[in-house]
């Protein structure tokens, strides 16, 4: 009888989202969760080697384990840049190749580059030769009308062949005209098997799945085909979801409860309101803390109020907790 393979620190993930997975969104999911891999918004190449590194690279601890996302096409600005995110800390170099937003294709990167597997693996080859993290890709299952399997196949292929050994696998086309990234997300139907498939094919490299995932059954059932999950939207709007991962699927400590995480997220509120950060600039992530609990609405509101977070008073969780009726009872 063959050893399990060893559990994927990848195994549930929280993905790339520009203007969403801040360095305030990975500590308050990291609240809730230890063990669920984390990832920064997508990174340009040019914001690092021309732009403040510090202040798109900069990180705590406490968010640990972290991924840098990267967006760009030119194999020595992506090494140059994938070797200043090992020397900040993060634990793997991914490179983007699913954005479909036309201010990404005017740079010639993001899904447009599924049409140039042989550049995508000349990037991962002068990234792997710049790093000792893991350099992983994320990507779509296709690119405008092209539907076969043998796309996403052979693209993943020529990937592997320069020496990368994870995919995250968004499993929908990307229409690069003629639909918006929010669009994007949306309309082209999800194939799952071609994810599947991809395991099946590669059984050596790690496959992860991305797209419209909203519950951890839908995890564990996936979990049965490939060897990572990742979530998107659900978890940034519902992150509670998040609260069970650690004891479901790495063997971890049982969940807090949503008061706790709260607790906790008040005395970062605090640490951060010394170093001068808006208040809101953390509290919009915490919207969907109490979604699905009575008054959860109230908590929204109050926690959006510009007036109330530029006071800089931190009775304002007070007063949106005030609005929870029964703070344990979840509602449908």
């Amino acid at each position: 009888m063959s050893p399990r393979p060893p559990i994927s620190p990848r195994r549930v993930s929280v993905a790339p989202m520009m203007d969403w997975t801040d360095r305030h969104c990975r500590y308050f999911h990291r609240l809730i969760s230890r063990h669920t891999w984390l990832y920064t918004e997508m990174v340009t190449t040019g914001a690092l080697l021309f732009g403040d590194v510090a202040r798109h690279l900069a990180f705590t601890a406490e968010e640990a384990p972290v991924a840098l996302q990267l967006g760009g096409s030119e194999p020595d600005d992506l090494a140059r840049a994938a070797k200043l995110g090992e020397q900040w800390g993060y634990d793997e170099i991914n490179l983007n190749c699913g954005c479909p937003s036309e201010r990404v294709q005017r740079g010639a990167f993001g899904a447009c580059l599924m049409n140039e597997p042989r550049l995508v693996a000349d990037c991962v080859r002068a990234m792997r030769d710049a790093v000792t993290v893991p350099v992983t890709v994320k990507h779509r299952i296709g690119v405008d009308a092209v539907e076969d399997y043998a796309f996403v196949r052979d693209f993943v292929g020529t990937i592997a062949d320069a020496g990368c050994e994870v995919f995250i696998v968004h499993a929908r086309n990307a229409i690069l005209k003629g639909l918006s990234p929010k669009e994007n997300r949306e309309i082209p139907p999800l194939k799952y098997e071609y994810a599947y498939r991809l395991k099946r094919d590669f059984p050596s490299l790690e496959i992860v799945i991305n797209g419209g995932i909203k519950t951890l059954d839908e995890v564990e059932l996936h979990l049965q085909h490939v060897d990572g999950v990742m979530l998107g939207r659900e978890a940034y709007h519902n992150p509670f979801v998040l609260a069970d991962v650690d004891a479901r699927f790495y063997g971890g400590d049982p969940a807090k409860t949503r008061e706790q995480v709260e607790a906790e997220l008040i005395d970062y509120c605090a640490a951060e309101l010394a170093r001068g950060t808006y208040l809101g600039a953390v509290t919009r992530h915490a919207l969907g803390l109490y979604r699905g609990v009575a008054g959860a609405r109230g908590w929204r509101r109050v926690l959006s109020d510009n007036k109330r977070l530029a006071a800089r008073d931190l009775s304002i969780f007070e007063e949106a907790r005030g609005h929870l009726r029964e703070p344990s009872e979840i509602i449908g």
